[in-house]
């Protein structure tokens, strides 16, 4: 099942060689089931680190339009509004669960605090709740970005009750990998053409 692609925002690339070569911390993830109104509702924490400094990583976060691009079973994602620091953003993607998959539509507000945060909830779709909010640290030591994400998610569709924690955490995991590897991307250098003489 793949419905958490709608978190906004794969594999991490390796950082260059420096001296000394600093380690960046390992995607940790912790998924909690907690109930709500008797739903079980669950919380997600993330956080990993790329060697990408904040101005990139803040461009590609921010770039809601091309998050179907690297965010694992998403459709497409698209600016309907924007109006200062806020962005109404309707996405499409696909839930998968064993041998069944389904269409998921959600139309979530993203409210910007620039080169710090982003803050999303839902507006309308395929959830019952959804909140979320980015959180963008330096890492002076290296040049790179902590990225910090919490999350609080309650689906208006089956999920098994003695799966769903393990479930949401594999969403989470692969999410914030393809978005990590996305972030740390090193992008092909632009060549500029010849004139032919």
């Amino acid at each position: 099942m793949r419905f958490l692609v709608f978190l906004l925002l794969g594999v991490t690339a390796p950082v260059m060689a420096q001296a000394p070569k600093l380690e960046l911390p390992k995607l940790e993830v912790s998924v909690n089931r907690v109930d709500h109104d008797g739903q079980h509702m669950y919380e997600v924490d993330a956080t990993g680190t790329v060697a990408a400094p904040l101005p990139k990583v803040w461009r590609i976060l921010t770039g809601y339009d091309r998050m179907a691009e690297f965010v694992p079973e998403m459709e497409s994602s698209k600016v309907l509004s924007r109006n200062g620091g806020e962005v109404i953003i309707e996405q499409f993607g696909v839930a998968r669960f064993l041998f069944m998959s389904r269409t998921i539509h959600l139309i979530v507000r993203a409210v910007e605090q620039p080169m710090s945060s982003i803050d999303i909830s839902l507006i309308s779709g395929d959830m019952k709740h959804y909140e979320a909010r980015w959180e963008l640290v330096p890492v002076p030591e290296t040049g790179g970005t902590k990225i910090i994400y919490h999350g609080k998610l309650l689906p208006n569709f089956y999920v098994p009750s003695l799966l769903g924690s393990k479930m949401v955490r594999n969403d989470i995991e692969r999410m914030m990998n393809a978005v990590l590897a996305r972030l740390d991307r090193r992008d092909a250098p632009r060549v500029e053409a010849i004139p032919q003489q």
